[in-house]
């Protein structure tokens, strides 16, 4: 004799397993509920508790996982600061700890969230300092070994157990403190069967339930009755009992065996065998709350076509795209809307064909019933028969929405430039300001640098989180006087990173200083922007020449010369004097990177000076005069003298070479004069030999500015 266990059929898929009806299977095969309510829930997180159970994962799920085993936290601490300025240490964290993801063999691991943000990408790359290794839950794998050194011979190796475990992860970018992490466990199950999930009951051969359209599931603990009404509230089944064990199989949708004859009715009750209509179910399924795999698992909500605000919600700890679970929705809730036919038949003995879980037909009758279950007396058997519709295919079209997901970026090689800027007017004017630009696009960690000196890492005490705006120019850039702003001038550049941004500017905040770019070791400002895809811009509305660096306008700049904007992302360094410094992000696999210091003396050098003149004096001899410029001072204002910002206002002049001049001269104020006599003494003895001037500074000597010649009297 064999019972019917109907979890589910139309209308009822919802409802609660059914009773075993018989004894011929003990109710502790598959246990009895304990446990209500639904187990979907938002993106849960990771957590350490005794007692917790640790999933079974069938597919591809993302799961919050359950801390193992930890260490201490680890400080480390850095202290910069060097002659004449205050001592700073900070500090840092890190930590070794092992998750578990799955009470099952998995196949691998994909993306692990760190407070919602990438911790680890599809690529298997770490965004912040630190190792993971993971641990398949096979059953002859050995003790990891940071946690067999920790704990000696009392080390597990947790066979069966998925876990993963990390080593040294840095914790800087989440606030010196374990993140809440949540792991993207793929158990390689290929397609579902809810056989799979029944692992350990004893099933009929052949019983086979496809969860079709299921890409992943977790199976969070409890009995197995627990499991079934889940999984038969989306996807209805037949269950029976027999002494083989259970047997399970989809929901017919056709007749397969013809009912016998109908007893009519009993002796005092001669009514022949009447179908009964039941009302619509106003909780019929309307919607499905799932976990969407196109929105990183977050969970989503389908509706059924036609459903209306009316109806259930079914919550669903399962993972579907966004079309299979419209499907599954309207499947269901076309189900639920013609189930409504019931049936009492009595037949004089029992037969195979209509045994709980067939589908028969009445001879004359089109309609297909499925034997829900039957009753057995002295005057015949009582079969229960529910009508089946037949299926029609539902075709739906879903959208999963939009959804605010982390960019997954492949860290990028590590890049850094080290610059010696011209005095901006702020702080000290005889101390170096220098400047590096750290880039490295798709981590989180920060690159920390050092001073090298000889042999040795100097540590600076600074990191930066790696968001310099560096890249290359794609084109020549060609020689500028410098003089006036130059509207139609354009040049593109490549940037390191495709996320990096520029931006356009009006005349106003250009010659405030916005936007201002380093191209070899020119300084100049651009107005507009235009991305060209990629990484590519294109940038028009030139002032070049700017902060004194005219003299490399003029000389212009080939395609593949290296670019830097200057904003806030610039690190500014300390004023020891390295010539090279190294930058290194800690991220596995990543090595050291090392920068020379370029326009060394930029900060201390004295600007060249301007607008050149020749006159004659009363006696005709040549004057040549100029217009100082100091550091620091770069706006002309109306009325007032530029600050000298030198101890001592100094000039050198010199005929011929700069290096080796055949004559020199120094003079205190912004001009100067030479006899006639020995000025075309000079120029008959050298023909073809330049006049020139440089500023002479407390710390250095600006470059020379050329002087006309005087015309010939």
């Amino acid at each position: 004799m064999a019972t019917l266990i109907l979890s589910a059929v139309g209308t009822a898929v919802g409802g609660p397993i059914g009773a075993l009806v018989g004894r011929s299977v003990d109710s502790r095969i598959i246990g009895r509920p304990s446990r209500k309510g639904s187990r979907l829930t938002e993106l849960a997180v990771t957590t350490s508790s005794y007692g917790q159970p640790i999933p079974r994962i069938f597919g591809k799920m993302r799961v919050p996982g359950a801390i193992v085993w930890a260490t201490d936290l680890q400080e480390s601490s850095e202290t910069s600061g060097g002659k004449g300025q205050p001592r700073t240490t900070t500090y840092s964290y890190a930590i070794s700890f092992a998750v578990a993801l799955s009470s099952r063999p998995i196949a691998g691991m994909g993306r692990v969230w760190a407070d919602g943000s990438l911790l680890r990408g599809a690529a298997g790359d770490l965004k912040v300092g630190g190792t993971m290794r993971l641990y398949r839950g096979v059953g002859d794998e050995a003790a990891d070994p940071l946690i067999a050194a920790a704990l000696g011979s009392q080390a597990g190796a947790f066979r069966g157990l998925a876990y993963a475990v990390f080593e040294n992860l840095e914790l800087a970018s989440f606030g010196n403190r374990i993140p809440a992490l949540s792991f993207e466990v793929d158990a390689g199950d290929g397609a579902l069967d809810l056989v799979d999930l029944l692992d350990d009951v004893m099933l009929v051969p052949g019983a086979s339930v496809p969860l079709d359209g299921l890409t992943g599931f977790a199976d969070e603990g409890g009995t197995r009755a627990d499991l079934l009404e889940h999984i038969s509230g989306v996807f209805p089944h037949i269950s029976t009992a027999t002494e083989q064990g259970i047997g399970m199989a989809p929901v017919p949708d056709t007749a397969s065996s013809v009912l016998p004859p109908a007893i009519v009715g009993r002796v005092e009750d001669r009514a022949l065998p009447a179908v009964t209509h039941r009302p619509i179910n106003p909780d019929a399924p309307a919607a499905l709350r799932y976990y969407d795999s196109a929105r990183d698992y977050q969970p989503s909500v389908q509706r059924a076509p036609g459903s209306g605000a009316q109806g259930t919600t079914l919550e669903f700890a399962g993972v579907f795209g966004a079309g299979d679970a419209k499907s599954r929705i309207a499947e269901l809730h076309q189900n639920a809307l013609s189930l409504r036919e019931w049936l009492s038949y009595r037949i004089a003995e029992p037969t195979l064909g209509c045994a709980p879980g067939q589908a028969v037909f009445r001879t004359g009758d089109a309609r297909s019933w499925l034997v829900s279950g039957w009753e057995w007396h002295s005057g015949g058997v009582d079969l229960m028969l529910q009508r089946i519709a037949a299926r029609r295919p539902v075709g739906a079209v879903a959208d999963p929405g939009t959804a605010s997901v982390p960019n997954d970026t492949i860290p990028g090689t590590l890049r850094l430039r080290y610059f010696e800027m011209p005095w901006d007017g702020t702080g000290a004017g005889n101390v170096a300001q220098r400047y590096a630009a750290v880039s490295q696009t798709g981590s989180r960690t920060s690159v920390t640098l050092s001073g090298v000196e000889y042999d040795s890492l100097i540590p600076l005490g600074l990191s930066s989180r790696g968001s310099a705006v560096l890249g290359e120019s794609t084109v020549d850039l060609a020689p500028s006087p410098a003089l006036i702003f130059e509207p139609d001038a354009t040049f593109g550049i490549a940037l390191s990173s495709e996320q990096a941004q520029l931006q356009s500017v009006d005349e106003r905040a250009l010659l405030d200083g916005a936007n201002r770019l380093r191209i070899g070791e020119e300084i100049l400002q651009f107005r507009f922007a235009e991305p060209l895809g990629d990484g590519h811009w294109m940038l028009r509305g030139l002032l070049r020449g700017r902060g004194g660096t005219e003299h490399l306008a003029a000389s212009g700049h080939p395609a593949g010369s290296s670019v830097v904007l200057l904003d806030r992302q610039l690190l500014a360094l300390p004023s020891d004097n390295y010539d090279e410094v190294c930058g290194e992000s800690g991220l596995a696999g990543s090595a050291p990177v090392y920068a020379q210091l370029e326009s060394a003396g930029a900060t201390l050098r004295p600007l060249a000076p301007v607008h050149p003149s020749v006159c004659a004096t009363p006696a005709g001899d040549p004057e040549w005069r100029w217009i100082r410029r100091a550091r620091g001072s770069w706006r002309w204002l109306d009325a007032v003298d530029a600050p000298l910002a030198e101890e001592r206002e100094a000039y050198r002049i010199g005929f011929g070479p700069v290096a080796a001049p055949f004559a020199q001269w120094e003079a205190t104020s912004a001009s100067f004069s030479l006899p006639a006599a020995r000025w075309a003494e000079l120029q008959a003895a050298h023909p073809g030999a330049q006049i020139w001037v440089n500023q002479a500074g407390s710390h250095a000597i600006s470059l020379p500015t050329l002087l006309p010649f005087p015309l010939p009297a």
